[in-house]
């Protein structure tokens, strides 16, 4: 694979790769005019499967959040079509790496030495690039580990990079208006924390320790004094990333039954045990060991869920809750999905379809089990994605809807969703309160 030497990282170089990608885009567009009367659909997904790859390879060069947030949008597999999802998923695992000349720099620069006089033996082709940081192998002291370094200038860029992707995101979350400054602030300062390797170092440390009494889950250790800002070593896990194992048919239902319980009790864990939690259920996040069990091997997006919002949202999965007209106002106030400046049609369309809304995607706490391969539960997803991307009331409506806390949290379950999904699992859905 083609290899990094650099990477663009001041305002303009970046907007000009991204005007580049631009002027690709529209000539996609152009050859689609010209085809679409004869080939109708099939030139439609021709421009659908252009234009994600010249996106995703534009991107791809630039690295950092312009790259991460494609791999965000890669998880909305309901609201992106098929070809968006399949390039942009490609961020978690394919994308260039740095040379190794790039490579032995950064770790002179955060560790003060080359990396063969830290470690006995250091690796400088990757093991896997993603969209912050790239994975080395090392030893030191026979023991296997995997040393993290984040790419050049991707905390200084990540204002600059949100900012040439904010009118997109506008368009497609149909935003408007200045309290859009509220949402894109999360998701910067959420960004700013993954370009930490200490708080990610934190975060690790923390959710192990306390989360270690779940059967069958596992987690690397770390090593503080070859981590810094920039740079993050654990063990070497071995394994297969999630991704890989929920594509192969040896496995039986028993097995992908146990991991999706694993999964679904480690997330309600951090939910409602230490209202802390890792907020990027990717496939690429997870693997699975020779033993089967799950290895959690990246915190660096934690998000931590206040009192004030957990409540409300929990109560509004609720059954009783989503059927009760009054408490069920209440509960969208509370989490500002009605706003006081929302005229009677308003209140009454935005009710109505978060009723609709709740009455599906809670629908795994209805009961003490749920089979999240029910062809019944994602057709009926995918059904509610194509009347709210069709409806046009809606998008004459100001979206600016709920408290920026929904950002991560609901992403944390839809992720999770899918992972489970993927998985074919039935899960209990109370099991987890005995680790609480």
């Amino acid at each position: 694979m083609k290899t990094l030497d650099s990477i663009p990282t001041n305002k303009i170089e970046r907007a000009s790769k991204l005007v580049s990608t631009g002027i690709k885009v529209g000539g996609n567009y152009i050859r689609y005019y010209g085809e679409k009367i004869m080939k109708g659909e099939e030139a439609k997904s021709k421009l659908n499967e252009n234009n994600a790859k010249d996106i995703y390879n534009g991107l791809k060069e630039l690295k950092g959040s312009a790259l991460k947030v494609a791999q965000m949008l890669s998880m909305e597999k309901n609201l992106l079509p098929q070809a968006y999802v399949e390039q942009f998923g490609l961020a978690q695992f394919s994308v260039p790496p740095l040379s190794a000349a790039l490579v032995k720099k950064t770790i002179r620069k955060y560790l003060g030495a080359d990396p063969e006089v830290i470690f006995d033996t250091f690796a400088t082709q990757s093991e896997n690039a993603a969209s912050i940081g790239q994975v080395h192998r090392a030893t030191k002291e026979g023991k296997k580990l995997a040393v993290k370094i984040q790419y050049p200038g991707v905390a200084n860029s990540i204002s600059s990079d949100l900012a040439l992707i904010k009118p997109i995101a506008l368009k497609m979350f149909n935003l408007k208006g200045k309290d859009t400054a509220k949402y894109f602030k999360e998701v910067e300062d959420k960004l700013l924390e993954e370009t930490d390797y200490l708080q990610e170092l934190e975060n690790s440390e923390y959710v192990s320790n306390r989360a270690a009494k779940i059967p069958n889950l596992k987690f690397p250790s770390y090593y503080p004094e070859w981590t810094t800002s920039k740079t993050l070593t654990m063990d070497w896990m071995e394994g297969v990333h999630l991704s890989e194992f929920v594509e192969g048919e040896e496995e039986g239902q028993d097995v992908r039954n146990r991991l999706g319980q694993t999964l679904w009790d480690f997330y309600m864990f951090q939910i409602h045990g230490l209202k802390k939690v890792q907020a990027d259920p990717h496939p690429g996040n997870f693997m699975v060991d020779d033993e089967r069990n799950l290895v959690a091997i990246d915190f660096g997006c934690m998000k931590s869920i206040p009192e004030d919002f957990y409540h409300p949202y929990f109560e509004l999965s609720n059954k009783e809750n989503i059927e009760d007209v009054v408490q069920f106002d209440a509960l969208l106030r509370e989490l500002e999905i009605l706003l006081p400046t929302d005229s009677e049609e308003e209140v009454s369309y935005f009710t109505a379809l978060f009723q609709r809304m709740m009455r599906l995607f809670t629908l795994p706490f209805h009961d003490t089990k749920f089979d999240f391969s029910s062809t019944k539960f994602w057709e009926d997803i995918s059904t509610l994605s194509k009347d709210f991307a069709g409806d046009s009331q809606l998008r004459k409506m100001n979206g600016n809807r709920g408290s920026k806390h929904f950002i991560y949290i609901n992403r944390t379950f839809f992720g999770l969703y899918h992972l489970l999904h993927d998985l074919k699992a039935e899960i209990h859905t109370e099991a987890f309160k005995q680790y609480l």
